[in-house]
Order: structure tokens, then sequence, then C-alpha cells
């Protein structure tokens, strides 16, 4: 099946301004009654996504009032279980782990796992890591031995080191890439290569492999960081709340405004939810622009059942579990731009855009 993409323009300026409305009543009401910012805005949001999972079936009239309901209800949802965790905590024990009997045999084998990823590298990648890393010899005394550039030298020690990264992870967890792709898409996240991550199409390649999901974590920890991109892998519930705080975090660089940051972090949450819900896992990635002005841009994908209809999924009030659901209209409210590409048995791409001031 072809796949299907739709787009939807701008959010109309009355439903936009009837959001954007009840977000400083639902904060004052919260805050009034928890102190804690963060746990604050986590209601604020989980608040909205109530309302706007309602506001098909409520008059318009009534989604102020219904609004304010539901933010003392989950305040009180709160307060019932922070009771119910004080009530249960003599029940715990907290005891100091000892110190452990196998520590010499942990030692040994983190020895072996670098043995065995060096031994992974070819004959000139090892030796020249070993002069550069033990030895001390610079890059430029490396070079007139080689017959090479200190340039060309520094970046073979480069990939060099993204190699050793990677054998020593697989080396540690004793595992074999399950196919072809896996080191080529570990090499490229280790290396910090973004145009080498396009060419393999590495983020899908995660979704897809459950071991490059999990050794990508510590890759990407070691490889360059964006100061202005975010990509948080979603499988859980605590993902979705990490999900939403990094893209309001990061938002907020750019000088939004609190009720524009609720509604960006109101969106993100949404779209992760259904993520979670339909496909099982997928990733969020958040990213700050420049061009044409400036904004925040979600890319929100998975490689679950995919959408047979997205016109039909996008559509007020419709709701199935065949695809993502009631989050995409949602979401699409909260959003300047928004646009749907699926195929079903491949996957769902939500890809959703604020701008930074005037539309």
């Amino acid at each position: 099946m072809e796949a299907a993409e739709t787009a939807d323009p701008p959010v109309a300026a009355d439903v936009h301004a009837a959001l954007a409305a009840i977000v400083p009543i639902v904060r004052r009401i919260v805050a009034a009654r928890v102190p804690d910012r963060s746990t604050a805005d986590d209601l604020v949001q989980e608040t909205l996504v109530r309302v706007l999972a309602a506001a098909d079936r409520i008059e318009p009239g009534m989604l102020e009032p219904y609004a304010i309901v539901t933010a003392r209800n989950v305040v009180a949802s709160l307060w019932r279980e922070q009771d119910r965790h004080r009530r249960n905590e003599h029940r715990m024990v907290d005891l100091l782990a000892p110190e452990s009997p196998d520590a010499d045999l942990l030692a040994r084998e983190e020895q072996s796992a670098v043995a065995q990823a060096l031994a992974r590298l070819s004959d000139r990648e090892r030796a020249t890591l070993l002069a550069h890393e033990v030895s001390g010899q610079d890059t430029r005394s490396l070079a007139a031995e080689l017959g090479s550039t200190a340039g060309a030298v520094a970046a073979q020690l480069n990939r060099a080191r993204a190699r050793l990264r990677v054998e020593y992870l697989l080396a540690s967890e004793r595992v074999e890439p399950p196919t072809d792709r896996c080191r080529p898409v570990l090499l490229a996240l280790s290396g910090g290569d973004r145009r080498r991550q396009r060419e393999v199409d590495a983020a899908r390649h995660l979704l897809e492999c459950d071991l490059c999901a999990r050794l990508s974590q510590p890759l990407l920890q070691r490889a360059a960081t964006r100061e202005d991109r975010i990509r948080i892998a979603i499988g859980s519930d605590g993902d979705i709340v990490a999900a939403r705080q990094a893209a309001r975090e990061l938002a907020s660089r750019l000088g939004f405004g609190r009720t524009d940051l609720t509604l960006i972090a109101t969106a993100v949450s949404e779209v992760a939810r259904n993520i979670v819900r339909f496909a099982g896992s997928g990733e969020v990635v958040v990213e700050l622009l420049d061009h044409p002005r400036r904004g925040v841009q979600v890319v929100a994908r998975d490689t679950g059942p995919g959408i047979s209809d997205v016109e039909q999924a996008l559509t007020d009030g419709y709701s199935t579990y065949s695809g993502l659901g009631l989050g995409l209209p949602g979401a699409r409210r909260l959003m300047d731009e928004f646009a749907v590409a699926s195929e079903v048995g491949q996957g769902t791409t939500a890809t959703m855009t604020k701008w930074c001031g005037e539309r």
C-alpha cells in the first residue's frame, strides 16, 4: 500500500483562543494546591489532555467549567496517591548494598571485553590508536610515519574510537548483531555522523532492532550532542513525561510564553501517548528551527500497525484502535502546522510545528 499523507492548516483562531484562555485558569487552580512547579506543570498538561478528549462531547460554553472540575480532580488524585504512599512507607526497608564479592571477576570481564574490541579493529587502526592513546604520540608524528596528514590521522582516530566503542559494547553484552545493518547503524551513532545516519536510515532501524535501540543510548551519550535537538525513545508512560518535559525545556529557549509552552508539551504528550498505546515503542525528536522563522518542530515516529485512513483518523471525535486515534486531532489543534504520513504495516510519522511570535 502506498504511504498516505495529509497536512492541516494552522489551528483556527477561535479554537486556539479557547485553549489559550483555559490554560491560565487551570494553572492558577493547580498552583494554588501544588507548590512544586514541575509537578504542577505535569498536572496542568494532564488536565488539558483530558479536556481535549472531551471537547467534542460538551457544549462550547461548558469548556471552562469542565476544565476547572477536571483540574481539581487531577490534583485530588495526586493527593490520594501521596497519602497512600505515606501510609505504606513504613513497610519499606532501605538497605545499603554490600560491597560486591565478585568485583575482581567484573574487572576481568571488562578487560576481556576491551581486548575483544581491540581485536576487532584492523591492524592499522589498532596500532595507530594505541600509539596515540597509550604511548601519547601526537597526530603530526603519526602522520609522518604513515605518510599521511595530521588531519587524516585525526579522522582515522575518530573512526577507530567509534568502532572501538561499538565493539566494546557488543563484547560486554556478549552478543552479535542480528542483521548486517546493525554495525553500520551503530558506527554512525557512535561517531555522531548525521549524514551517515541518514544514509543507513538509522532512525527506522532503531525502532525495528531491540539490540541496537538498547546500545544506542550509551553510544549517543558519548557522541557529540546538539543543543538544539533532543531525541527521546518512547516505550512507557514514564517516557511520555520525559518527552513533554524535554520539549517544554527546549522550546523555552526561544522565548515562547507559558501558555504556548503548555500547548507544545501537551501536543507532545498526546503523540507520545499514542505511540505507547498503539505501536508499543517509537521515538519523539524535538528540534529548534530558525528558518523560515524561529519555532520548534516535533517528529513522532513508530513502526507500528500504521493508519489505513489518515484523513478519517484526523477527524475530530474519531476513535479507533487500528491507528493513532484520538491524540492526532487533539495535537493538531494545539500546533500551528501538522502533517501525518502513514503506511499500513510499516508505521506512522507525525510532524508538527509551533512558530514563535506572530503567525
